[in-house]
């Protein structure tokens, strides 16, 4: 599920290059269970049965840190990210939400803008293997 929506979503965003090393450095079987084993809990969103996509969170300074939130094209625009937001704040008990998305993903802030969150700060974060993630850092409280 990953290859797909990262391969369809984030080719135009940063290139393929950096499409395939975040693929294997963040969202492959090994890298998630290093996630899981360090304490993210991981979600599949599912729909009449069918996975529409994925999500993750962490505690991390106080805040629930949402480091994924991921759905297929064509789920999306049908209030399923919302629904995951939802979700998120009625399991857990954070007085904020904290995410960052890439500057360029306009579709991506505008939906969590839509949904209450709000730009806090920017940061650009060495990733390794000459990439960077240039990003904002969400917050919803």
């Amino acid at each position: 599920m990953a290859n797909n929506i990262w391969s369809e979503h984030y080719l135009p965003i940063i290139g393929n290059e950096q499409v395939l090393y975040m693929l294997e450095k963040f969202q492959s079987e090994d890298a998630i269970k290093q996630q899981i084993d360090r304490g993210s809990k991981y979600y599949i969103i599912t729909v009449d049965q069918v996975e529409a996509g994925y999500f993750s969170v962490e505690d991390k300074a106080g805040k629930l840190f949402l480091s994924k939130l991921y759905v297929l094209k064509s789920f999306r625009g049908k209030g399923i990210g919302k629904q995951g937001i939802e979700f998120i704040k009625g399991i857990f008990n954070h007085p904020v939400i904290q995410l960052t998305v890439n500057k360029n993903n306009f579709d991506s802030i505008a939906f969590y803008k839509n949904i209450g969150f709000e730009i806090v700060d920017d940061v650009v974060t060495d990733i390794g293997g000459g990439f960077v993630m240039d990003d904002y850092v969400m917050e919803m409280g």
